[in-house]
């Protein structure tokens, strides 16, 4: 399926926010994949997919991943909201026709991350925090600055917010997260904010 044909459905599937979010997280990614000298169409399509389930039921989600026999944890049980991923791993394949390993896999991980990722996954993962309609998270001129610079520092300082962040909150982390932060961590440098 060709790239402004995945548009056009994705403009029907996803509410007008996440629309504009992933056309954001498509060119973020471009950048991203250009800066490192990596497959610029490739990072793209993986960027525009990366959210493709986000708007689908729970039930549609958990429905998805039964299908393609991917392994629902008790955390993505407790926190819906994590299941996009893996069930966008299975919807761009079987409603997009992607089939290639590297998108499949840079979907499935952009929202916890895993240790040791690729440079796909990394792109992805970065675009999704940094792209231009994000605001509200913090020290993003920073990280920004950074995730073009060096793409595992970049990895490391998000994590690092994100726990941060999902510390005060109410309900369970991702031990993936937790995870991928130990693996990443010695990448990260010393800032302002960590004090």
């Amino acid at each position: 399926m060709e790239m402004q044909e995945i548009r056009k459905n994705l403009k029907k599937d996803l509410d007008k926010y996440r629309y504009e979010h992933t056309k954001g997280v498509m060119y973020t990614a471009g950048c991203l994949a250009m800066a490192n000298n990596y497959d610029v169409e490739k990072a793209m399509l993986a960027g525009l997919l990366h959210d493709c389930a986000k708007c689908h039921s729970t039930e549609e989600k958990i429905a998805l991943c039964e299908r393609h026999d991917i392994l629902i944890s008790k955390v993505e049980m407790e926190n819906p909201g994590l299941l996009h991923a893996k069930a966008g791993m299975a919807l761009a394949e079987e409603k997009y026709d992607i089939h290639d390993p590297e998108i499949l896999h840079a979907i499935k991980v952009h929202t916890t991350g895993e240790p040791d990722m690729n440079m796909l996954d990394k792109i992805v993962y970065i675009a999704d925090y940094i792209e231009p309609l994000r605001k509200e998270a913090p020290h993003l001129a920073e990280i920004r600055q950074i995730a073009f610079a060096d793409l595992n520092q970049g990895v490391a300082e998000i994590l690092y917010d994100t726990l941060h962040y999902l510390s005060g909150r109410k309900g369970s982390v991702d031990p993936t997260t937790q995870l991928t932060y130990e693996f990443y961590k010695p990448y990260g440098k010393e800032q302002p904010w960590k004090h």
